[in-house]
């Protein structure tokens, strides 16, 4: 099969994991591993996490009901802590690959679940050209955020929007998420999806695919 694009998660692909910083803040607010997941696993596609990446809740609103469902489960947790340490470090080998990526002539797109606050992986974008992260998605020809668009994945619909915008059906497209979640519905519309569990383990499993080396 020949592919013609690949399309990125942001957050724990091109970044490190957001997973990683709730995993520090827990251990500091002697939280149970993994509770910011378990608070936004719970009710998916009507929690306070899942009403904030489709905009359909402010940064207050966020907050309030976010620390509500972590009292729902036997813990205090306001949801302002939980954005302040969204922002994961960059991958540089990840943004190398990007670059190595168009110059073989692969076309590039970025599907974000973001946050329409703060700024950094897994928040709103910035509008300064010479911010990191802007200059990084930059690299894409489309960017998809969960914010503006209004859906978020896993809904199959943000996927498809993807290949509207870059005029191709999904069977051309590769597709690397964090979370095999959102990999699910992107196998189940045809991409050759990746879930990435490490930078280096992505790149392996890509350029497997390709027949590149990075």
């Amino acid at each position: 099969m020949a592919y013609a694009a690949v399309i990125f998660d942001f957050g724990g692909v091109i970044t490190s994991s957001p997973f990683e910083a709730f995993n520090r803040l827990e251990a500091e607010r002697g939280l149970p591993q993994d509770f910011v997941r378990s608070v936004n696993a719970r009710n998916g596609d009507t929690n306070a996490w899942a009403l904030f990446e489709r905009a359909e809740i402010d940064a207050a609103e966020f907050d309030r009901r976010f620390a509500e469902e972590a009292r729902a489960l036997g813990h205090e947790l306001d949801g302002a802590s939980v954005l302040a340490v969204l922002a994961g470090a960059v991958r540089p080998a990840m943004v190398s690959a990007l670059d190595r990526l168009k110059a073989e002539g692969y076309r590039l797109g970025c599907i974000t679940n973001n946050v329409p606050a703060g700024h950094g992986a897994g928040m709103a974008r910035s509008a300064d050209a010479h911010d990191e992260l802007e200059q990084i998605f930059a690299r894409f020809e489309h960017v998809i955020e969960s914010s503006k668009a209004g859906v978020r994945k896993p809904d199959p619909r943000i996927y498809l929007m993807m290949c509207e915008a870059l005029g191709l059906a999904p069977a051309e497209c590769v597709y690397l998420d964090d979370l095999g979640i959102n990999c699910k519905p992107a196998a189940s519309l045809g991409m050759h999806a990746i879930k990435v569990t490490s930078g280096e383990q992505a790149l392996a499993d890509l350029g497997q695919v390709l027949d590149l080396s990075f």
